[in-house]
């Protein structure tokens, strides 16, 4: 019997009686009580075991010292938020390892060295506090004037503690608002009151774990004493909060209903109440600018006789909205053209800024709001083959920063200036590895269904076309999310260097050509994703870019069940699958986490079409006996409370049930990711990097 099989065994003798009913049915679902000492026993083992191989490689040492340097870097470009008129910055190194929040002026930021001014120092919080505390953000939305809710967690989980700061003071707020540890988020209705959703009673919250009642608390009243002012029901995905401030004045409250993964209800709080607005189910709410409501359409919109395609953008006048919340009167502020899609929006005081994907490139652009409730526009000028994001916009004033990278460009902040539409680069990151012999090329495959699927190749300039070329070929898939170009420090230093090859890989599922483009793979058409992912792999192979021998996947996520399920339909295909953070177990994926959240996305057990077909994909329900499958990596995060560390437990304990080699690592501290803090993410770096060495590289 293999020495991993034995382990296993030794460790199903562990198996607290509570749990033996279920065991019958699956012999690891001990292994989903995350904290329970069984399981954590089993954690600690595979993690020595994993360690033992991957930590004695020769090579480590070098990529974790590179890896460390880069992510802890000084010359790391500072990611600027504006509030009340400053830049704020929330910053980790190795002096600051949970990290500073720190703000500077426009003008101090702009220059090389920024003088800074420490608002919030978490390590010396910590230490004080004796808590393990990870920065979730700060909501320092108007009205509230110099004071900020900021999300502190524990370990990295998403559930958080909120508690008030005082900008101007630099501490926490005396006999401010304190919202317990939970699952929970607030919004600021006006200087003296919240709006907040959280769990106010006992299972007061939704199947996938969020919640869905919302009450109002006034500053200094007790939790007990808040007014309840919007119900869900249990069956809701969430009810969640979003504000929108313009630099008009304007400011709205909106409830955010979740039905489904992708479907939601709009509630507006007026002052005559909370009223529902006639809305599509599916759309985002984006920005605010001069009291417009912008709203991007992921479903086709026909109101008052004028038709909106999925995929635009349309404004909505907020003091109608509240007047007449039946009665929306849209006007197109952005409609896609052939294989484009709309990416994000931010408002100035007077303009708006919009972010587009051109066959997966980005775009900018700004528009003004005219008298008659129109919209004209002007293109940014931006460097081509980049991927173009806006990083924070000044609602009081006219600029916004913009994030422009590419594979082989070191990212760098633009300034734009809206009224001129213009954009100049204020900030730029050192080169992290030598690209001087790289190029990056576009490719397409064609899908079983004859569909073209672009993806990305970066790759040294005189590589040989002779399928020798060790190669990572990288995709997500799903919830709408595009994966476009970005410059990765530690890839380029730890594979490309090293004439590695880096593929990604734009599959259905993503964002990257609009809703359409996701919706293909939804539920029960999920397939055609995993058959975009191997037409991609296969011409690669056509291509002599690369060859089973040398190619390996990785994904996190959704994309760690793509993964999986790579791994169990075509193990031909790979000889190292890097799978992270991942969804494994699809008939359990529901009673899992956050897991019921996402049925809009993969189906139902309780529907049989969708059972039949999350079994047929499932790769926990998938693997097989005497299959010749490739020594995967499996890497999750105790504190993951989004998908959990149980999926990736269970596959790794099925592994070695049937004999089959494996690398199992898990975080014991960090979130949903691969660690709370920069330490932790350079170590799962240079981990991966460890493996994809061995695998593809070595003879």
């Amino acid at each position: 019997m293999p020495i991993f099989a034995r382990a296993t065994l030794l460790l199903l003798a562990l198996i607290p009686p509570a749990f033996a009913a279920d065991a019958g049915a699956d012999p690891y679902i001990w292994l989903e009580q995350v904290d329970s000492p069984e399981a954590m026993t089993w954690v600690r083992a595979e993690n020595a075991k994993t360690l033992a191989v991957l930590e004695k490689d020769p090579r480590y040492e070098g990529f974790l010292k590179n890896a460390s340097a880069i992510a802890q870097a000084q010359d790391r470009i500072p990611v600027p938020h504006i509030i009340h008129g400053q830049v704020y910055n929330f910053w980790q190194d190795a002096d600051h390892v949970r990290g500073i929040w720190r703000h500077t002026s426009p003008l101090s930021y702009a220059t090389a060295a920024p003088e800074w001014t420490t608002v919030l120092d978490l390590d010396a919080v910590a230490l004080s506090e004796k808590a393990n505390w990870v920065w979730k953000g700060a909501d320092c939305e108007e009205p509230a004037e110099l004071t900020c809710m900021v999300q502190l967690s524990d370990g990295g989980e998403d559930a958080v503690t909120i508690r008030e700061f005082d900008l101007g003071g630099g501490r926490f707020a005396a006999n401010g608002f304190t919202l317990p540890h939970g699952k929970q988020e607030t919004a600021w209705e006006n200087a003296k009151t919240l709006l907040v959703a959280r769990e106010w009673a006992p299972g007061e919250m939704t199947k996938s774990g969020y919640p869905y009642v919302i009450k109002r608390l006034a500053r200094g009243q007790p939790l007990a004493s808040a007014q309840e002012i919007f119900r869900g029901k249990p069956d809701d995905v969430a009810v969640e909060l979003l504000t929108l401030d313009d630099g008009a004045g304007h400011h709205a409250n909106i409830i955010v209903r979740g039905l489904t993964t992708f479907e939601s209800e709009y509630h507006l709080l007026t002052p005559a109440g909370v009223r529902k607005l006639a809305l599509p189910l599916k759309i985002g709410v984006e920005a605010m600018v001069q009291g417009r409501v912008l709203v991007s359409l992921a479903q086709d919109w026909t109101v008052n006789g004028t038709s909106f395609v999925e995929g635009s953008l349309v404004a909505l006048d907020l003091k109608a909205l509240e007047r007449h919340p039946s009665e929306p009167k849209p006007v197109l502020v952005y409609a896609p053209g052939a294989r484009e899609t709309f990416n994000s929006a931010a408002a100035t005081r007077d303009s708006l800024i919009v972010t587009t994907l051109v066959n997966v490139q980005g775009r900018a652009a700004v528009y003004h709001p005219q008298p008659d409730g129109s919209f004209t526009h002007t293109p940014i000028a931006l460097p081509d083959n980049s991927a173009i994001e806006i990083v924070d916009a000044d609602r009081h004033g006219d600029s916004a920063f913009l994030d422009v990278t590419g594979f082989l460009q070191p990212t760098t902040l633009w300034s734009a200036d809206v009224h001129r539409s213009t954009a100049a680069s204020i900030k730029a990151l050192e080169p992290k590895f030598d690209a001087s012999r790289d190029v990056v090329h576009q490719f397409e495959a064609i899908s079983t269904d004859g569909a073209r699927i672009p993806y990305f190749v970066v790759h040294r300039s005189d590589m040989p076309l002779d399928g020798s070329n060790p190669t990572i070929l990288d995709a997500y898939g799903g919830f709408q999310i595009s994966s476009t170009p970005f410059y990765a420090g530690i890839m380029g230093k730890l594979w490309l260097e090293r004439g590695g090859v880096y593929v990604l890989a734009n599959i259905r599922g993503g964002g990257e050509f609009g809703p359409a483009w996701h919706e293909a793979g939804l539920k029960t058409h999920r397939q055609i994703i995993y058959d975009d992912f191997v037409a991609v792999a296969r011409d690669l192979v056509a291509r002599k870019i690369t060859s089973p021998r040398r190619l390996g996947i990785e994904g996190g996520s959704n994309g760690g069940l793509l993964m999986g399920v790579q791994f169990t339909q075509h193990p031909e295909l790979w000889n190292a699958v890097d799978i992270q953070v991942p969804l494994l177990d699809m008939l359990r994926f529901e009673q899992i986490a956050a897991g019921t959240s996402w049925v809009g996305e993969y189906g139902s057990v309780s529907v049989p079409e969708e059972r039949a077909f999350l079994a047929s994909i499932s790769p926990y329900a998938n693997l097989k006996r005497g299959v010749k499958y490739p020594e995967p990596f499996i890497w999750t995060t105790t504190k993951d409370d989004r998908v959990g560390p149980q999926h990736a437990r269970k596959f790794a304990a099925r592994l070695a049930e049937f004999g089959i080699p494996y690398l199992y690592y898990e975080v014991i501290e960090g979130g949903h990711g691969a660690g709370a803090n920069l330490e932790e993410r350079a170590r799962t770096n240079a981990l991966e990097m460890t493996y994809f060495t061995r695998k593809l590289m070595d003879n």
